[in-house]
């Protein structure tokens, strides 16, 4: 991965509290594990970013070395990653997903 690739990467994770960056948008996604990463945040109604890998083949290549994770969707939040689909999903279901955002002072949207 470019020097280029890897700052723009850090930039953008670094430049919201919760990013997905997955396949498609979250009005439209493009595969069914992104759209499960969506709903999870959606259900938590969080305000988050998203970038659409397939239309950007360098952070798509780059992300992958980036985070050490061969798939899509990765989430960060507040510059950390937390995993992909079942990661997530896991997370939403135990009460941890709650507690890291909790933790990282993330509030629902008008709360």
């Amino acid at each position: 991965m470019s020097e280029k690739t890897s700052e723009r990467i850090k930039a953008i994770v670094e430049g919201a509290d919760i990013i997905l960056f997955m396949k498609g948008v979250p009005a439209a996604p493009q595969c069914g594990f992104s759209a499960a990463v969506v709903k999870v945040l959606d259900g938590f109604g969080v305000t988050y970013d998203s970038v659409n890998v397939l239309a950007d083949p360098f952070i798509r290549e780059g992300l992958k070395e980036y985070s050490n994770w061969p798939t899509f969707p990765q989430l960060y939040v507040k510059g950390e990653f937390v995993g992909g689909c079942d990661i997530v999903r896991e997370m939403a279901a135990s009460g941890e997903f709650a507690k890291l955002l909790a933790d990282n002072g993330i509030e629902k949207v008008g709360a």
